[in-house]
């Protein structure tokens, strides 16, 4: 990690003065948390305006991210693969690109409540499940319950009435958690559940989520912005990684409403799994893309494979140090 931080630093010195004070909007995704940790992180240490950058964090407000960084409302956004694959797959496809993975594995997955046994897609035939109505989350649970063996058809689906994880109990069976986030507030409210991976019920499944996104014009026309905006956010991802505890207390400065020990607690899952097996943090891979396109394809979610270049570039990240 201390070689990555020595090549960001490096890219942060090389930054040509014509990317110096210039003014850039980050949308993100929802609310802030602890996905978001390092752009926080690199404004409250400085990064940002090391780097020339007037960092301004703002959370979507007039419509879905992809859509606001397409159309130039900001410069950069926190996305996901899911959601840029179909962006780029439909009749109009928008003009945005990923240019980094914020965590490496995908770290979601299924939870149930622990009194009623259901601890694989196995169970899921007969109960209810309660999602957002997201166009790739039937595609995933069938998946799942093709591999276990389970008849799709047998499961209820539902729009969830935002009740959160106490519905488990007696309104829902089965709610698609995000583990540095939804486990740690069951955890904290003693309310037990079972938990199974995505990516361990297939393979496929193991995409990025969440990734930081830009428009084609921005690679096109400030190709130095993109790169000095991701040198300086790879500088507090490091630091959010090597210092998980303080990490969580800057983000309770720009989110004051959450709890300290929950941040913490978060904080600490994830800084262990935003650089997991890659030679540095942001870096994605072909096959990652691929897999999930095919598996998109193979459910109908979308018409045709697009080419994962087509999708994500790592061309802006900070080289890894040898």
């Amino acid at each position: 990690m201390k070689k990555l931080v020595t090549a960001a630093l490096l890219a942060l010195c090389l930054t040509p003065s014509t990317a110096l004070g210039e003014d850039v909007t980050v949308i993100l995704d929802y609310v802030a948390n602890t996905n978001h940790t390092g752009m926080y992180v690199a404004l409250d240490q400085g990064y940002y305006a090391d780097a020339g950058l007037n960092v301004t964090i703002i959370e979507p407000t007039e419509g879905a991210t992809n859509t606001l960084i397409a159309v130039g409302k900001g410069e950069f956004g926190i996305s996901y693969q899911e959601d840029v694959t179909m962006a780029l797959s439909s009749a109009d496809p928008l003009p945005i690109r990923a240019i980094a993975a914020i965590i490496q594995h995908n770290t979601s997955g299924f939870a149930t409540y622990a009194g009623k046994g259901i601890t694989s897609p196995a169970d899921f035939e007969g109960k209810t499940y309660a999602g957002w109505g997201g166009p790739g989350e039937e595609a995933v649970l069938k998946a799942v319950m093709k591999r276990a063996g389970a008849d799709f058809s047998a499961l209820n689906m539902v729009i969830s009435d935002g009740s959160g994880f106490a519905a488990l109990k007696d309104k829902a069976d089965i709610m698609w958690f995000f583990e540095g986030w939804d486990n740690v507030k069951c955890q904290l409210a003693d309310f037990p559940i079972d938990y199974m991976e995505l990516r361990q019920l297939d393979p496929r499944l193991d995409y990025y989520t969440p990734v930081i996104i830009t428009s084609e014009r921005m690679i096109a026309e400030r190709p130095e912005t993109v790169r000095a905006f991701l040198a300086a956010t790879s500088l507090g991802y490091a630091y959010a990684e090597e210092n998980p505890e303080e990490s969580a207390k800057i983000l309770q400065k720009y989110a004051p409403d959450y709890d300290l020990e929950m941040l913490t607690i978060s904080q600490t899952y994830l800084s262990a799994k935003y650089s997991e097996d890659a030679p540095r943090w942001g870096e994605m891979k072909d096959e990652v893309w691929d897999h999930y396109t095919d598996l998109l394809v193979e459910y109908g979610v979308i018409g045709e494979a697009i080419p994962a270049a087509q999708c994500y570039t790592n061309e802006f990240l900070p080289e890894a140090a040898q």
